[in-house]
């Protein structure tokens, strides 16, 4: 089964009413990727340049969904059970004499999020690299599981742990002939703990169609064109609500919690990672949405849907629409990110251009830099070794963007794109998008000609630390 493309109108949409939910998202900064399903086909696929479609985006905690996928998969062929406990699938690392409320943890209780803990274990579990399943393990288990929810990624690790010693496959090997080869979805990448387990709760790498294609089986009630895929009665499990989050009427993050799916406001559910992806199933009214994105605010994104487009999904067909059509065609067409802005050319570019300046050891492990306002290049040495190490440059362009390689920020090469500008007479601006993931690093570099020093901050748009790490200074070489 393909999905087809349609217009909004065909569809019950009026494109006019489209287009004013892609305004209204884009004025949430750091928009990257949307698809829109209804009726099961594609009324909207838009991205924000510099980013590309056919990237595969870093998902974050909407990998659960499809840990949580997996691990229906493994029930329905009877290799485990939701009520099998915990320390059974774990004997070699559990500890001796069990807690009496780790003795009662079981894997539906891992699938919600419920397993008692009082604070989330992911920290203490992946701090250890030979023995994390030993480590969550031993964090107190305070309230009886079931009882006392609390957002918990270790625990979402733990189930793919439970999927590997059970299947001797990691979760992307198992779900690639189950899941994501019947869908289309072409080699996903899952990130892995240096055990070689998949994280689980994290680490998946999708592109926002193939995001959209998940949340259209689950729709479907895990049917795809003949096949069904997951079982039914998995689905309507997987997705209602087993543990209270909150009570909160407006939050999206107060409507229950499922098997690694949260309930949302108008009887939806979805799936979500930090800083803006998504994948919103809206039973009622027979439509999909699928966002990438690096946003600090995810509410903000969710109303927009249920502000702009939810009030837009009609029940019937409408008449075709031309003049909205194009309209909406040209929007999505001219949709980007802002790159920085500034004047394209300073005079202190003559004295500084090329010039290489080098830092002490800093928390942004920045050994020298040195930008090239000839050739629009900005070359790093980072102080970090493995794939980080050696000079390398990145290509920028003025008040525009220019897709390049970097590792700034990463362990890891990855695709980026790069834009510059002086915000002043001696401060040139320097933004690098990972065109992979929800963020976006900014550097700021203070010129001081006669003292021969550079100062550079920098900044990342979205982060689970500090976004504004100090100022560090470098000095020119002779």
């Amino acid at each position: 089964m393909k999905l087809k493309h349609s217009s909004p109108e065909a569809q019950g949409v009026a494109s006019g009413q489209m287009d004013a939910f892609i305004r209204a998202l884009s004025r949430v900064p750091q928009m990257h990727g949307l698809v829109v399903l209804r009726h099961g086909a594609v009324i909207a696929d838009a991205v924000w340049r510099p980013y590309r479609r056919e990237i595969p985006h870093m998902l974050y905690s909407l990998s659960k969904s499809f840990a949580s996928t997996a691990v229906g998969l493994a029930v329905h062929e009877g290799l485990l059970t939701l009520d099998d406990l915990v320390i059974d699938h774990f004997r070699d690392e559990a500890p001796k004499r069990p807690s009496a409320h780790l003795a009662m943890m079981r894997v539906r209780h891992l699938l919600s999020m419920s397993t008692g803990h009082a604070e989330d274990a992911t920290e203490a579990t992946m701090r250890s690299r030979t023995h994390p399943y030993r480590a969550f393990l031993r964090v107190p288990v305070v309230h009886e599981p079931g009882t006392h929810f609390v957002y918990n990624s270790a625990a979402t690790f733990m189930l793919a742990a439970i999927v590997q010693r059970l299947t001797g496959q990691t979760l992307v090997d198992y779900l690639t002939p189950r899941l994501f080869d019947p869908l289309g979805i072409e080699t996903p990448v899952w990130d892995s703990h240096p055990n070689g387990v998949n994280f689980g709760g994290w680490g998946l790498y999708l592109r926002a169609i193939d995001i959209a294609k998940f949340g259209q089986l689950y729709l479907q009630r895990g049917k795809w064109g003949r096949s069904q895929l997951i079982p039914r009665d998995w689905i309507a499990d997987a997705t209602r609500a087993h543990v209270d989050n909150g009570s909160d009427p407006n939050s999206d993050w107060n409507q229950g919690y499922g098997y690694q799916f949260w309930r949302c406001r108008h009887n939806c559910y979805r799936g979500d990672g930090a800083f803006g992806q998504f994948c919103i199933v809206m039973p009622d009214q027979d439509a999909v949405v699928a966002i990438t994105s690096g946003v600090a605010s995810m509410q903000s994104v969710l109303d927009a849907v249920w502000k702009k487009l939810l009030p837009a999904l009609g029940s019937a067909p409408l008449p075709p629409d031309e003049t909205s059509e194009q309209g909406l065609a040209t929007r999505i067409a001219g949709l980007a990110a802002k790159p920085v802005r500034g004047n394209a050319r300073a005079a202190i570019e003559r004295s500084v251009t090329g010039r290489t300046f080098t830092f002490e050891p800093n928390d942004a492990t920045l050994h020298s830099v040195s930008v090239d306002f000839v050739n629009d290049t900005f070359t790093y040495r980072l102080l970090a070794g493995g794939a980080r190490r050696g000079t390398r440059s990145i290509a920028f362009g003025r008040n525009r963007w220019v897709e390049g390689t970097a590792v700034l920020g990463r362990p890891h090469e990855y695709l980026a794109a790069a834009s510059g500008a002086w915000t002043s007479e001696r401060r040139f601006e320097l933004s690098v998008c990972q065109l992979d993931s929800p963020h976006t690093l900014t550097f700021g570099f203070d010129f001081d000609v006669e003292a021969e020093t550079v100062r550079v901050d920098h900044r990342i748009n979205v982060s689970f630390g500090p976004t504004e790490p100090a100022t560090i200074t470098g000095r020119a070489s002779r």
